[in-house]
């Protein structure tokens, strides 16, 4: 329970900073500075209206100067994330298995709402992550797979670990850039962002080539599903309609990593 709780207080206050990151990292704003304000009027945010979930339910959703609507989208995040957060600790426990897939939650939760809003998928949160996902595989190993099979003889403990989690990155990459690239072949207009193929690359780094051939099937599925059928309500051009598969690459990442890592044996 005490490691559960911790999670949930971790998961609101990096929720409230991926917030930050999902409006300004599309943006090319820094994250740092300056401190938080209203996209509406500019007006620098107050203490007290920064606390997550509950300044938002306080001001009714609304900044306290200008009156314009706060996006729904700040306390979905802050929620989600701390979620997350408590299920993966209470699972667990404190340690850095806790570290590693939290983190990873967290950059699958500010891909997928950078993608929904802006359909962009920042290089902090994808090239960063793909980073800490090889680090992290040599602490936290990866589940076994196809290096497994290949490099067991030759590797062995966390060497292992980490080719696992390099042939995730390379080779999940490679396969959806191959996939766009055929696409673009014989349709000749682009249907993959490289945005796309680094999301995959980080997937693969923390949860290996399985893990990442999982969430792309799994993510491809409900995007050509929901997306067709988001097209058809609201009576978009399908031609001209860019789904935006980070999204659906992220849920589908984030379910994925649920199973395999805090809720596993």
């Amino acid at each position: 329970m005490t490691e559960a709780i911790a999670g949930l207080l971790a998961g609101l206050l990096i929720g409230s900073f991926l917030n930050v990151c999902i409006h300004r990292l599309p943006r090319d704003l820094s994250v740092v500075r300056p401190r938080s304000y209203c996209p509406a009027c500019e007006t620098p945010i107050a203490a007290r209206d920064n606390i997550p979930i509950l300044s938002y339910l306080l001001l009714g959703g609304r900044c306290r100067h200008c009156a314009a609507r706060i996006p729904p989208r700040y306390p979905a995040v802050e929620l989600l994330t701390a979620a997350l957060f408590a299920v993966t600790a209470g699972a667990l426990g404190f340690g850095l298995a806790t570290l590693k897939w939290c983190l990873f939650e967290a950059l699958m939760v500010g891909l997928l709402f950078s993608d929904l809003e802006e359909r962009i998928l920042p290089d902090e949160f994808t090239l960063g992550g793909a980073a800490a996902g090889l680090f992290l595989a040599a602490w936290v190993p990866v589940d076994p797979g196809y290096a497994h099979l290949l490099l067991g003889p030759f590797l062995n403990g966390r060497w292992l670990s980490v080719a696992e989690s390099a042939a995730g990155a390379v080779a999940g990459g490679a396969l959806l850039w191959l996939a766009g690239w055929l696409y673009q072949a014989l349709r000749h207009k682009e249907g993959l962002g490289l945005g796309d193929v680094k999301m995959l690359a980080t997937i693969g780094a923390f949860m290996g080539l399985h893990g990442a051939l999982q969430a792309l099937v799994l993510g491809s599925l409900a995007g050509s599903v929901l997306g067709l059928a988001y097209i058809k309500l609201t009576k978009k051009d399908y031609a001209s309609y860019q789904l935006p598969l980070g999204a659906f690459l992220g849920a589908a990442a984030i379910l994925i990593a649920l199973l395999q890592g805090p809720f596993r044996g």
